[in-house]
């Protein structure tokens, strides 16, 4: 075993010897998949032992893919993410809707969940801030853009036939505007989402909107949530400290259970 296969291999034990949450986050969880032809994607949050938090090895995630690097995942293909909790505490206070969405998974859809991951869940509102409004602002921008070309080379995965769009990738560019009008109005994303936002993003995945139409949807969006920022009694920053007191106890308690 190589170097880069002995890493590889003391990343996965630390993510599945540290695991405290674990959910499913692709389509199905909102309710927008299309059966026998999306992968599954799964995130999850570990504990890190101490050599990688207070010594020097590194541990941010841990990634297992279906197909190698760089292959598109096809139908049936998992696609699972395994952050530290520091790491993904890291992205959660900077607003990010795939990060943010594993406080909100549950039922069938939460896949594994010790009592320190239920905690971090219910620290959600700790974590929401006018920070993360724009945060889903930018998303959605950059997301329109990849749309239209502007960013990057136009997504072609599921191409519509008449209009020639990605209509999943045009779906999901919808579908974090809704989340994000949802999060700043209540401080919770309901999954999967409910309707009539749910059949109108079907719609959309169908390809059965016009392109300029999902734009203008887009457009809508991008104003409703720029207005709820506006206008928003959310806190300009998040509650760093009370997210900074739970990891210091979480770890503390995982690693006195690994000392005994």
């Amino acid at each position: 075993m190589n170097t880069r296969e002995l890493d590889r291999e003391r990343a996965r034990r630390i993510a599945e010897d540290g695991l405290i949450l674990h959910g499913l986050v692709g389509s199905t969880v909102h309710g927008l998949s299309n059966p026998g032809t999306d992968d599954r994607d799964e995130m999850g949050v570990c504990i890190e032992p101490p050599e990688y938090v207070i010594g020097l090895r590194s541990f941010e995630h841990y990634v297992s893919r279906t197909q190698p690097e760089g292959v598109p995942s096809g139908p049936g293909d998992l696609d699972l993410t395994v952050y530290g909790l520091r790491k993904f505490c890291r992205l959660a206070l900077k607003g990010s809707p795939t990060v943010l969405l594993l406080f909100f998974v549950e039922g069938e859809h939460l896949l594994g969940c010790s009592p320190t991951g239920a905690e971090l869940q219910a620290l959600a509102p700790a974590f929401l801030s006018q920070r993360t409004g724009r945060a889903f602002l930018g998303y959605l921008g950059a997301q329109r853009r990849g749309l239209l070309g502007e960013r990057h080379a136009t997504r072609t995965r599921e191409l519509s036939a008449e209009d020639g769009y990605d209509t999943k990738y045009a779906m999901h560019a919808a579908r974090i505007g809704v989340q994000g009008i949802e999060l700043l109005r209540t401080g919770r994303i309901t999954l999967p989402v409910p309707e009539p936002d749910r059949a109108r993003l079907r719609a959309i995945r169908s390809g059965a909107i016009a392109l300029e139409d999902v734009i203008a949807q887009l457009d809508d969006v991008t104003l409703q949530l720029q207005g709820l920022l506006a206008g928003s009694r959310l806190p300009a920053i998040p509650d760093h400290a009370t997210v900074d007191r739970f990891l210091v106890a979480a770890y503390e308690r995982a690693w006195s259970r690994t000392a005994t």
